[in-house]
């Protein structure tokens, strides 16, 4: 649903700009259908090859696979007809530029992400976030069929958000990680480390997340808002590598999913705020 949503901030913000077409709920609609297929397309392919990794975390044991609610041939079907129905959606109601970049994504995540980094390096999430990040930029290609520098900046804020929000997961989860073999940061590098990249990453968010004030892409209230949300986040980390405790690691991870809310919901806003009172 995260993904979706900031794959609508996307569209909602090329739509803002001064080169973009007119607002069209049909294209709106396909879009957000297309690549919310084709993300869960890539979150079954997720599921099908971490099969029996998932069986080994109290987290993901209850998921159809390892469960034994589905086979992995109807997994596999599942899989191909969302993957294939939101391809064809995007190429023939949208434009073949987001349906391609769409399917990278799916790409990106589903195998490179998965069967090469995940495995092989604790920096994993820091270079796999590339393909979290792309939602925002497919929404923007979706609207004006090309990429400008501002898809670009939400697809930054993203990237550097991704870290400090699956590392406070792997902190409270570590045992889970440990048992699947699998170098998460908190695994390899002990947790103080991973608490101190989770601080750093957050602290980076402050600049990156003020940026589409400093290009014009937003105004004040969009500033408020995310200074507010970032360094309120950062507080939670700092206090979170000054004394570790599961409950603090937890907060930071639930509170990271609604940090992602409030700054691109304050985009949106901040949008409608300057077209009524400017």
């Amino acid at each position: 649903m995260l993904i979706v949503f900031c794959a609508m901030i996307g569209m909602f913000m090329a739509w803002n700009t001064e080169a973009s077409q007119p607002f069209s709920l049909q294209l709106f609609f396909w879009a957000t259908l297309g690549i919310a297929m084709l993300s869960a397309a890539a979150a079954v392919v997720n599921c099908l090859i971490e099969k029996q990794i998932d069986a080994k975390m109290a987290r993901t044991a209850w998921r159809p696979l390892p469960s034994g609610n589905l086979t992995t041939n109807q997994t596999l079907v599942f899989a191909i007809l969302l993957g294939a129905s939101g391809f064809m959606l995007l190429i023939t109601f949208v434009n073949s530029i987001t349906a391609y970049l769409t399917l990278a994504t799916f790409a990106g995540y589903a195998f490179l992400y998965t069967v090469v980094l995940k495995p092989l390096t604790p920096q994993n999430i820091v270079i796999g976030g590339a393909s979290g990040a792309m939602p925002p930029v497919l929404g923007w290609v979706a609207v004006n069929g090309s990429v400008s520098p501002e898809a670009w900046l939400l697809f930054l804020i993203i990237f550097v958000w991704t870290p400090p929000h699956f590392w406070a997961l792997a902190l409270y989860r570590v045992d889970d990680y440990k048992r699947t073999g699998l170098p998460m940061l908190p695994v390899t590098h002990g947790s103080k480390f991973t608490r101190l990249q989770i601080l750093l990453y957050a602290s980076l968010l402050l600049p990156v997340a003020i940026s589409p004030v400093l290009v014009g892409m937003s105004s004040y209230f969009y500033l408020i808002v995310s200074s507010v949300a970032t360094i309120y986040f950062i507080i939670l980390c700092w206090k979170l590598y000054i004394e570790y405790s599961e409950k603090s690691a937890r907060y930071v991870f639930r509170y990271s999913i609604y940090y992602l809310s409030l700054v691109f919901s304050g985009l949106i806003i901040d949008k409608l705020v300057m077209q009524i009172f400017v």
